[in-house]
């Protein structure tokens, strides 16, 4: 079983689109998507749409929420406030149904999905205490349940929890050890902020435990062209060059 993982697509439509093509060129049985379909980007509806008619299994994340009227951007910056309110006005009513509609966590046998944290759709993982408290969250659910899968930071990682939680080193290819549970991040298809502007995402082949995670080019210019015709921030769309 090949499942392809991928995350915070923010309304990049070409990204998407790219991201898709290869992940149908790689042969995955199923795409789970880590939320945040939206926010940031010009293309909210034709975004959601490729994932509801695609039936790809997904979870809310935090610029969902609030796109879709189900919280405020309180804590969001100027210029993610600005976007995601920019994009509540965007979608159509079916959309926000449609995000209304989606789980903020996912099981899939023995595999975990969220957005940001386990129980937290807006907390970060990012040091080594968020790490313990989710790998801590993770044995609770399930002691078979071994592979947790997030986003939100748009920076690939894989954290394995052993004896303690430690990063593990990235490479095209990833073995994870039976005996180890494990977070893995697939880094941002539509805002990669790692400094590779190309878009990011994963295949985990269950049956070799193996991940190996794909960077795609796509019409970054034509997203840009987009985003400042929209009347959005031209830092989002300075941003997507640098992958910042």
């Amino acid at each position: 079983m090949r499942t392809a993982v991928i995350a915070d697509i923010h309304s990049n439509l070409e990204a998407l689109q790219a991201v898709l093509a290869r992940i149908e060129d790689l042969g995955a049985d199923e795409i789970v998507c880590l939320g945040d379909i939206v926010g940031y980007n010009a293309n909210p509806n034709e975004c959601v749409d490729i994932i509801r008619s695609g039936n790809i299994k997904c979870v809310l994340g935090n610029h969902d929420v609030c796109a879709a009227d189900l919280e405020e951007p309180d804590g969001f910056n100027p210029i993610a406030r600005r976007a995601v309110l920019w994009t509540r006005a965007e979608l159509t009513d079916e959309n926000k149904l449609f995000l209304r509609s989606l789980p903020r966590e996912l099981r899939v046998k023995d595999l975990f999905f969220f957005h940001g944290s386990i129980h937290d759709t807006n907390r970060y993982i990012l040091y080594m205490s968020d790490a313990v408290d989710n790998f801590a969250l993770l044995a609770g659910i399930g002691k078979l349940l071994r592979i947790g899968f997030f986003g939100h930071t748009h920076v690939r990682a894989v954290l394995s929890h052993s004896r303690g939680a430690v990063f593990v080193e990235l490479s095209s290819d990833q073995w994870l050890a039976e005996e180890n549970r494990y977070l893995i991040n697939p880094g941002s298809v539509g805002q990669p902020r790692d400094g590779d502007p190309r878009a990011s995402f994963l295949v985990y082949d269950a049956d070799k435990r193996r991940v190996i995670f794909s960077r795609v080019e796509y019409d970054l210019h034509a997203c840009q062209d987009k985003i400042i015709r929209a009347g959005l921030p031209s830092w989002l769309a300075e941003r997507l060059v640098s992958g910042s």
